[in-house]
């Protein structure tokens, strides 16, 4: 996620500094815009970047940061700019050794495999050349990456609701309640049915926006679908990962046995509808798209009137 915006807006300095390390796994790199204070409301960093001389002196927090504790690079939203919202941000590159960087670990419901961390920024002297892209343009570069973001977490959380049906049709073969296998109750059939009737209609969305992304549809245009895109895989696998609980029992809420895969998923649900955007933040951001796009269609029809 944080490689992008260089790859997009970067200066060759940083590319050549880079992008081959991080392509080729030598090296890794985060996204750092999430703060105590800001999360879904990018436009609300706190994080500070002030020009001295050939330096930025950076301060403040981020928050919820994956891979943070492996992470050579960060990728970092700062505010820049005089105006307190969106115009003010820019992206900057920090690097895990500048002095004043401190990260440690922050436990998560789901997980401790993602490294997910709280990052400390104390006068952090970064050059001028680790701009990512023009001062204060870093609120849209943020934007457009989320689009990507969001899509990649939806490829993501098709395999895990699959993954869910695919444990639960096992289980539901080989396990009896009743003189017969879970398989031949019908109530068990219409839960495998609905799962299956919802991850096909997931996967269908997921490459049908694939094949956009493909064949060159800009970014711009590519919002409000890979918003609703996540939603639907959020949502999906939320309900693949219930059904699959119940489908399994007192096995499903183990961790340990023929279960485990299924508890795990349960307790990942929500790191899928959360980060790159809340359902409810990214359901009202696509409507407020079609909203404006309707009242620009019919702005045009009564300019030609």
């Amino acid at each position: 996620m944080g490689l992008p915006p260089i790859l997009v807006y970067g200066s060759q300095y940083l590319k050549d500094k880079v992008a081959r390390d991080v392509i080729t796994g030598k090296k890794a790199i985060c996204l750092a815009i999430s703060e105590p204070w800001a999360g879904s409301d990018v436009a609300n960093i706190k994080t500070t970047a002030e020009k001295k001389g050939d330096h930025y002196i950076v301060n403040g927090a981020k928050k919820w940061i994956t891979g943070g504790l492996m992470g050579d690079y960060f990728t970092t939203a700062v505010r820049t700019g005089e105006d307190g919202g969106a115009g003010g941000i820019s992206l900057l590159l920090l690097e895990k050794d500048m002095p004043g960087i401190s990260i440690r670990k922050l436990e998560t419901q789901f997980d401790s495999s993602h490294f997910t961390t709280y990052i400390t920024l104390e006068d952090v002297k970064v050059p001028l050349e680790n701009l990512i892209g023009e001062e204060n343009t870093g609120f849209m570069q943020i934007l457009l990456n989320f689009n990507h973001e969001r899509f990649v977490i939806s490829a993501g959380v098709v395999r895990s609701a699959r993954n869910c049906y695919t444990e639960s049709i096992k289980y539901a073969l080989t396990r009896k309640t009743f003189g017969k296998r879970l398989v031949d109750h019908q109530v068990i059939r219409i839960k495998l049915a609905e799962m299956a009737r919802q991850i096909e209609a997931l996967q269908d969305n997921l490459e049908r926006i694939a094949y956009q992304f493909k064949m060159g549809v800009p970014d711009m245009k590519m919002g409000g679908q890979c918003a609703m895109l996540k939603v639907n895989a959020s949502r999906t696998f939320e309900f693949c990962a219930r059904e699959a609980v119940h489908i399994f029992g007192g096995n499903g809420i183990t961790k340990e046995g023929q279960g485990k895969k299924v508890e795990r998923a349960y307790r990942g649900v929500k790191l899928s509808a959360i980060p790159g955007g809340s359902e409810e933040i990214l359901l009202d951001f696509s409507m407020r798209q079609v909203v404006s796009k309707a009242m620009s269609i019919q702005n045009s029809a009564k300019s030609k009137l």
